[in-house]
Parts: C-alpha cells; structure tokens; sequence
C-alpha cells in the first residue's frame, strides 16, 4: 500500500512539472536586412535567434534570451561596417523582444521577426591619433573622408602600439580615445591618444616549470639579449629557439613589470616533454622491395637539451634492387653553441649497400655545424671522413675520403605534411678528397626545387612541381664512392621504371652517372576529410659527363595514387607505369609509404 501510494505522489510531482517547465519550440525567424549581401550574412552569423531556429531542443527561454541578445550583437556588426545610425527591430511573436523577461517567457514561440536598417555609411571626419613613434604604418583607412569602421578605430589603434614598442618602448599603450558622431552629416571624429611609456632594455630571462633543464643552458639557448633595447621580435626568436630543442612540450614568455633601472625581465614559462621518444616507418614497392626504419631519441642527455638520437634502416627487402642494405646512425646535437642559432653535431654512420652494380660497406665520422638564419633559412657545414671498401664489375677497392659538406635550405611552404602554397629549395654542395688508388679532388652539388599551389575551397586541388639536378666533376671515377654517382628510376626519382634502372656507363663499364636531371609534377584533389586522389608524371635523365652533357638518356613515368589523411600525414599508395625507355621495367610498379612523394 506504501508503495503504491508514493507511486501516485511520484507521478502527481513529475505531471505538475511538466505543466510548469516550458516545452521545446522552434520558431520561424525571419530576417529583413535594407543592406549589402555581405553585410546581411555578417548579420546572419552574428544572430543568436538564428541559430537557436537550428537547435532542435530550444525552449522558449532559449529564443527569448537570443533574441535579446541579439540587439547588442547586430549592432556591433553594423558598426563593424561603419553604419553608426542604424535601428534594429525585434519581435517576438508580435511583441517587442526587449520587454520579454527571460525567467517568464511565453509557453511556446512560432515566430521571431528580425528588421535592420542600417542607415548611412559614416565617414571619418577629424582622424588623429598622437604621439606616433617614427616609421609607424597606420592603416590608409584612417583618414578623412574614409568608411569610418570600428575595424579600422582598432586597427590604427593597434598599429600605433606596435609603432612605439618596435621602437623600444613595452608599455606603449591607448591613453585615451574620444570618438564623436555627427548624425547630420554621417561623420565619425576620432581622437585617439597613445602613452608611449619609457624606453626599455631587457633584463635577466627568468625561467620557471623546468625540471631537468639547466637554468643557464635556457638561459644561453635563448639568447634574450640582455641590455639591449626591447625589441618584440627578439623575443619571438627567443621563443622559437626554445621550441626548436624538443625539449618542452609549450614554452611561452611573458613580460613583467619594469624595473627601478630601466629593464624588464622576462619570464620564461616551461612544461618540459618526455625525455625520450621512440618512431618507425616503411615503405614498399614492388619493384624496390619493402623498406624499414626507426630511431630513437633522447631529447635532454645532460640538462642542457643535448640530443642523443640513434637510427636505423634496412631497405630493398624482396626487390629487384640487388639485394638487401643497412644502415646505422648515431648524432649527437648540442644546441646554443657558439652563437644562440646554431648547433654543433656529431654523427657515427655504419652501411651496408648491395646495389645492382656494385656492393659497399663503410664507416663514417663527421662533425659539423647547423645553424637558423631565420623562420625560412638555414644552412650547415660540416667535415667527415668516410673509409669505403667497394665491389664492382672492374673490381675491389678501398677508398678513404675526406669531405666538406655544406648546404642551404629555404622553405615556405605554408605546411610540411601536405603543402598548398610556398616554396622548398636545397642545396648541397661538398667538395672531397679521394685518398686510395691515388689521390683525387672533386666536387658534387646537388639542387631540390619544389612549388605549390592551391585552388578551390579550402585548396582541395593543389599543384605540385619538383626539379632535381645534380653533378659531380673532377676527380678520377675510381675514387668517387658509388654513392656520390647518380641513378633514376624507382619511388625517389621516376616513378614506373624500375629501381636505378637507369645509369651510364664509364670507362667501358656500367655505372651511376655524374649528372642527373629529375623531374615531376603532381595534382592532387581531395575527394573528402580523409580520401585524397593524385595523379603524377615523373621524369629522369641520365649522363655520364657532369651536368651540361647532352649524350645521356631520358626515361618517364606516370601514375594515379590514393591518399589517406591521418592526421600526421598521408598514407600514399601509387600505381606507375612506364611511358618511355620502358624495356627494363614491369608493367605496372606499386608504392606504399608514409607522407607525400614530396
């Protein structure tokens, strides 16, 4: 009997709430604009009612609330678009919005009827603003007689804060501002005043969140220049040196107050990374076989960001490339060394080659600098010893070489993993000196140009262009390494033909070539978030002379490849064929690996 009786009291509560809790209602909203289409859709987005009408479950308190809302939000867009003297009519079912209590709304809504007039565009008539620091660009619009915007009132305000803290001055900022409207003639006058502040050096860097790192390498990786007067981009560069170590996961600075004495500390704020990581790749093609690698790193070896990175590859697994190679490679990398940019590395390499033409083993050690010139330059130099023992159709040898690296790279592509627009140029360049079956100088350059661009909506249709050179000369072909003479054919060169199908021959005797000429181009077209679609043309050309010489060979291919967006990046699978110079290669080649092609 009790628990049929609190059963009558548990429903007798759950009806009388459902007759005071209001249920949902979708009202029509309608929205009347005497304007530009641009500004009706800024309108559009801006309005609250609107997107409470595309809410399934919204109650009417939701679109009262909206629409009351909505007065201050279309205004600020009116003002937005310079429109100073416009009204804004909002009715609820026939009844004004802003008389509406939100806590007593009506039981349902079928309508919300929105009216804009925008009313004149209002010019600027008096535009100052004062002081100006020398060398300021204020925005062009900020003058009498312009559209008189809120966009360009926070623009200009903005520039002249910039202005004063390019020059030196942190705590520039907006003293004041009087802004005055002239409804009979549709003028803005705008008074804006800047307090420059005093002129500032920067002090100590202060760093804080770190648990291995050294406060004196974060300090010496930074490179904050201290003493000197404050310059915003001397921090950015500060920042991204940091970044740029692996070691934290975010690092932020932040300026604190001004001392006594003129300078201002900044203090650097740090959550570091883990102090290891761990990363594995492949690829695989029918032709050059299945490809393996993987490293492993340590970010932070001895609390000042020492890089400690161990790699290893094993390629050519079941191909038709000659057989299976190895390689091992070990680099320490110091960063802040010398100079705040640049990092001094040490590299152990061990490999193992069985090529077509030719097998190698060999061990290497070499020392060089990296250093940043800017977000888009860097460049390297460096020196190594390589002692080779080599095995070719002519016969056995042991070469020991004495080599000067060097390169440059600038790059801005807009993003590494798939690029829409920007630019990629390497260069390398490294002279050497052969010491074995006589001694011998020689040089070998190479050159890597890429270009893209991108179309329709969101760049769904980009188009990608590569151009390879490379040369070697001087130097007598029994020293150069197999490795410094170029081949084509295979995923890094000519997609379709087969793996190094394509060489010269030297001396009587079949080798890699001392000039290469490599190009493709790729479209690429996104079907939908994750699915992309690309089609190729490769080509590769071949001779036996450095660079220029116009006796060798050319050979094609072309293909369609799949792409699946990860998030990381693409995986790639393409199908090639050959189209010229054919008589070496399948019918149809495919290749498997992690990213774009290039």
């Amino acid at each position: 009997m009790r628990k049929a009786l609190r059963l009558v009291k548990f429903l007798r509560y759950i009806f009388a709430v459902a007759l005071i809790v209001p249920t949902p209602s979708w009202a029509d909203v309608e929205l009347s604009v005497n304007g530009s289409e641009a500004l009706s859709a800024a309108l559009r987005q801006a309005s609250l009612s609107i997107l409470a009408d595309t809410t399934e479950d919204a109650a009417p308190q939701d679109i009262v609330g909206a629409a009351k809302a909505d007065y201050s939000r279309l205004l600020a867009v009116l003002y937005e678009y310079g429109h100073f003297a416009g009204t804004i009519d909002i009715l609820v079912d026939g009844s004004d919005a802003a008389g509406l209590s939100g806590f007593a709304p009506p039981n349902s809504i079928s309508n919300v009827a929105i009216t804009v007039e925008p009313g004149p565009v209002f010019r600027l008539g008096q535009a100052r603003i004062a002081p100006v620091a020398n060398g300021t660009e204020l925005p062009p619009e900020f003058s009498s007689g312009q559209p008189a915007t809120t966009p360009v009132l926070r623009q200009t305000a903005e520039a002249a804060v910039v202005g004063w803290r390019d020059a030196g001055h942190a705590t520039a900022t907006i003293a004041g501002q009087s802004i005055t409207a002239d409804h009979r003639q549709s003028l803005i006058n705008a008074d804006i005043q800047v307090t420059p502040g005093p002129l500032v050096r920067f002090g100590d860097l202060i760093p804080s969140g770190h648990d291995r790192m050294r406060p004196g390498r974060i300090a010496e990786i930074a490179g904050l220049p201290t003493g000197d007067v404050f310059e915003p981009n001397a921090l950015t560069q500060s920042e991204d040196r940091l970044r740029r170590t692996g070691v934290f996961r975010s690092i932020a600075l932040a300026e604190t107050p001004v001392n006594d004495d003129g300078t201002m500390d900044v203090e650097a704020l740090m959550v570091e990374a883990p102090l290891r990581r761990f990363g594995a790749g492949g690829e695989l093609s029918s032709t050059d076989g299945l490809g393996l690698s993987a490293y492993w790193l340590h970010r932070n070896l001895r609390g000042g960001a020492e890089r400690l990175r161990f790699d290893a590859e094993i390629s050519g697994i079941g191909g038709e490339t000659g057989g299976t190679d190895f390689l091992f490679n070990t680099s320490y990398a110091r960063p802040g060394t010398f100079t705040p940019d640049t990092d001094l590395v040490f590299e152990l390499g061990l490999e193992a080659a069985d090529e077509v033409t030719f097998s190698s083993n060999e061990i290497s050690l070499g020392v060089g600098l990296d250093h940043v010139f800017n977000s888009e330059l860097e460049g390297s130099v460096g020196v190594s010893i390589r002692v080779i023992d080599i095995t070719d159709s002519a016969r056995s040898r042991s070469s020991t070489l004495l080599e000067l690296p060097t390169s440059l790279t600038f790059d801005t592509r807009d993003t590494l993993l798939d690029a829409a627009s920007g630019y990629y140029l390497s260069t390398d360049v490294t002279p050497f000196w052969g010491i074995g079956d006589g001694s011998s100088l020689g040089v070998r350059a190479t050159l890597d140009a890429r270009t893209y661009w991108g179309f329709g909506q969101d760049n769904q249709t980009r188009f990608a262009l590569r151009l390879q050179l490379g040369t070697v000369s001087g130097s007598d072909l029994s020293v150069i390494p197999p490795d410094f003479l170029f081949y084509s054919g295979g995923g890094g060169t000519v997609r379709g033909q087969s793996y190094q199908s394509l060489g010269a021959r030297q001396n009587g005797l079949p080798s890699g070539g001392r000039g290469f000429v490599g190009i493709s181009a790729e479209i690429r077209r996104d079907i939908n978030e994750t699915i992309g679609l690309v089609g190729f043309v490769d080509s590769g050309y071949i001779s036996a002379g450095s660079l220029g010489d116009t006796s060798g060979e050319w050979h094609s291919g072309a293909g369609l490849g799949l792409r699946y967006n990860t998030g990381i990046g693409p995986i790639r699978v393409d199908l090639a064929t050959p189209i010229e110079s054919a008589s070496s290669a399948s019918a149809v080649s495919i290749y498997i690996g992690i990213g774009q092609s290039f």
